[in-house]
């Protein structure tokens, strides 16, 4: 320090403390003459002792203006070196880093100032301190004072220019501080971040894009910034980075597509849509190095599939597609049970569009690698059963041919037809809003004959008789009135003639007893009308009920279909069919005078012609209801008395033993008497109870009922 003291004149020193910058300015001048002499003579030692004097006990000092004189002190001394400043870089720089901390903005101005001068001295021997220069300049770009935040970019554009012609940056050791430094959110960092980026890709020799994994998340986070200028300047830079990589032969794919990923569900538009666009070059770009990462990627692109955005729409498909289109095989990291898992998570997406993409690639998958997405069924099966009752009609559409897909193997085709059946039960609501459409569709896809096979034996056995009734009331309506099953009614119009019919038919009565209309509607279309007849007279009163009015009803109406037109046009020959006959009127007998129902059969039955018989034998009869007529002529037949309900004995067609089908739906239609008694109990001790304590009510009788339902339009109700 003495050694100091005596080489620089005590006024000098004086005058770079004082508070006048111009006094200042010519004692650092003076500083400069005298290190330039010291360093012509070579002696670095009262050089060193010049610098340390300028550190201690002027950029140290509590002083402000000791600190001003202090630094412009040095930046006169580094001038003073020339080419000789390297030497002394680790004295001079750090203290002058450390005024870029300065409470005071006006020693962070001169703090800038100095540094500039000392880099324009320095050049190339000053990267050594490029890391902690970019972290100070990072901070003063935000500086509060204008001056600071100016003096700050002169420096910065010196800084870059040093660097860009520099070949001694470490590119490596820059990475880890500007990654650290891309989470600000400050947008005059931001600005200063994205500028430095775009200078170091411009330079040939600086590998910007091996390095892009490690501020792309940064870079991408910008695109949200409410500056226009930065979402700018950041959009510009990823261009650039995303025309590199295209042009790159080798790129790591792998760490940026785990930032893509996540960048594409941001909530803004701007940053999703860039996301995606990135997202469908890598597809096309990248392809099979990309297999270990096709879950995540589609985990991002189904959702963005029904954005809001047009554009982000588009991109999020076209990608899709081209995900799709790769062929990649499990044993080469193709992961069917992650994709799966994406797939069924986005099944519960609130978007149509992305529901039915996700059904699309558990298709895709079927297809193309059956055996292993078999594997991973029974974590996706119950999923696919719930979307059964997506309130979309084109994703049940698509769920059922995956299900029809899966249900190839006899297995499967259990499986998923007990488990339709147990959706049915618990969810009547889907029996009813979709059962029609799920029904007919699985019969197009899986063979409507093995269909109602399966569903009848499940079926029979149904331990919920309410449930058996109605579901087999719905499987009978779809039977008789869809297009799709129109190959199945005409085998059963042949079941007393044709084996395959027969068979048929037997399957399908054992379940269809749990339904009285059901049974007789299915005999009708068998022309089993000998037996459609036994079964109308097996019924009883229990039997006869609103709901059993209202099947009656909806079949009624059916018979005026061209479904049933081949039997009303076996009315033109009534002798010839005189059960069918005998089965019209006794549905007719069941049905209130005053119903639609009623009107409507009456009206068909007085059109059956008596022409069939002569003139002579319509003389003798009676009668002149074509019925009487019929049985009055019709002795070779052996017709017995309507009242005698052993007409069916015996009555064996094609192999079909009716009076065993007979006793069937008696001993069903028991057991159901049985169950409706057993609920009504509850019921009438909970009425007898309240008559106790209060006046009692009339119940609604039969009358009742069936006033309610002449009232009802009961051609509406579905079932």
């Amino acid at each position: 320090m003495a050694d100091a003291l005596s080489i620089i004149p005590a006024s000098v020193l004086r005058n770079l403390a004082d508070k006048l910058y111009e006094k200042r300015k010519n004692a650092a001048l003076e500083v400069e003459g005298i290190v330039k002499q010291l360093a012509a003579a070579g002696d670095h030692d009262r050089i060193t002792a010049v610098i340390n004097l300028l550190t201690t006990e002027f950029t140290y000092s509590p002083q402000a203006n000791h600190r001003k004189g202090g630094l412009i002190g040095l930046a006169a001394a580094t001038v003073g070196l020339t080419t000789e400043a390297a030497q002394h870089l680790e004295q001079i720089v750090p203290p002058v880093l450390n005024s870029f901390a300065d409470q005071d903005s006006r020693v962070r101005y001169y703090a800038c100032e100095a540094l500039y001068n000392i880099a324009k001295v320095a050049r190339g021997d000053f990267i050594v301190f490029f890391n902690q220069i970019f972290d100070a300049l990072c901070k003063l770009s935000a500086d509060s004072d204008a001056n600071v935040q100016s003096a700050a970019h002169l420096l910065d554009r010196l800084v870059k220019d040093i660097v860009t012609e520099s070949d001694q940056f470490s590119i490596e050791e820059f990475i880890p501080l500007l990654r650290e430094r891309m989470n600000v959110l400050n947008p005059y960092v931001r600005q200063f971040l994205v500028g430095w980026i775009t200078v170091l890709d411009s330079v040939p020799d600086i590998d910007m894009l091996g390095f892009l994994p490690d501020f792309l998340d940064g870079l991408f986070n910008m695109l949200s910034d409410s500056s226009h200028e930065i979402r700018q300047q950041a959009d510009s830079a990823l261009s650039e980075f995303l025309q590199e990589i295209k042009n790159s032969p080798s790129v790591d794919y792998g760490r940026m597509a785990e930032i893509l990923v996540q960048r594409a569900a941001s909530s803004d538009e701007f940053t999703r849509l860039c996301a995606v666009t990135w997202i469908n070059e890598f597809v096309k770009l990248g392809g099979d190095q990309l297999v270990p990462y096709y879950a995540d990627i589609l985990g991002a692109i189904l959702p963005c599939i029904s954005d809001k955005e047009d554009k982000i729409r588009g991109v999020a498909r076209e990608t899709n597609e081209e995900l799709r289109a790769i062929r990649a095989d499990p044993a080469e990291e193709f992961d069917i049970g992650a994709i799966l898992s994406i797939a069924k998570r986005q099944l519960s997406s609130e978007w149509d569009a992305t529901r039915i993409e996700a059904l699309h690639w558990i298709a895709t998958l079927l297809a193309r690698h059956r055996a292993e997405v078999l594997s991973f069924l029974n974590e996706i099966f119950d999923t696919l059963l719930k979307t059964l009752s997506d309130p979309s009609d084109e994703v049940v559409l698509l769920v059922l041919e995956v299900h029809a897909c899966i249900a190839r193997d006899e297995s499967h085709f259990r499986h998923l037809v007990v488990f339709l059946v147990h959706n049915f039960r618990t969810d009547h609501m889907l029996l009813e809003k979709r059962g029609a459409l799920i029904i007919r569709r699985l019969c197009v896809l899986l063979d409507a004959q093995r269909v109602y096979r399966e569903l009848s034996t499940i079926l029979e056995g149904e331990a919920d008789l309410d449930f058996a009734s109605i579901m087999v009331q719905a499987l009978n309506l779809i039977l008789l009135t869809s297009s799709e099953l129109a190959e199945l009614r005409v085998l059963l119009k042949q079941s007393l003639v044709n084996a395959a019919g027969r068979d048929l038919f037997v399957s399908l009565y054992s379940s269809w007893c749990h339904s009285p209309m059901a049974t007789i509607s299915l005999c009708l279309l068998a022309q089993a009308y000998q037996h459609a007849s036994s079964v109308i007279q097996s019924l009883v009163e229990e039997d006869i009920n609103v709901k059993f009015l209202v099947q009656l009803d909806k079949l009624i109406r059916l018979l005026e279909t061209p479904i049933f037109a081949y039997l009303r046009l076996q009315l033109l020959e009534p002798g010839n069919y005189v059960w069918l006959l005998k089965s019209l009127y006794g549905l007719l007998m069941l049905l209130p005078q005053q119903s639609a129902a009623f009107k409507i059969l009456r009206t068909r039955l007085k059109t059956v012609p008596s022409y069939t018989f002569s003139s002579e034998q319509l003389k003798r009869t009676s009668s002149g209801n074509p019925y009487m007529q019929i049985l009055h002529h019709m002795p070779s037949m052996q017709i017995l008395e309507d009242g005698d309900r052993n007409h069916d004995a015996g009555n064996v067609h094609n192999g079909i033993n009716f009076a065993l089908r007979l006793q069937q739906f008696e001993h069903m239609q028991r057991q159901h008497r049985l169950h409706a008694r057993s609920q009504l109990q509850p019921r009438i001790s909970t009425s007898s109870n309240l008559s106790q304590v209060g006046p009692a009510y009339p119940q609604p009788g039969m009358s009742a009922h069936l006033s309610a339902f002449q009232t009802l339009d009961l051609s509406r109700r579905t079932f």
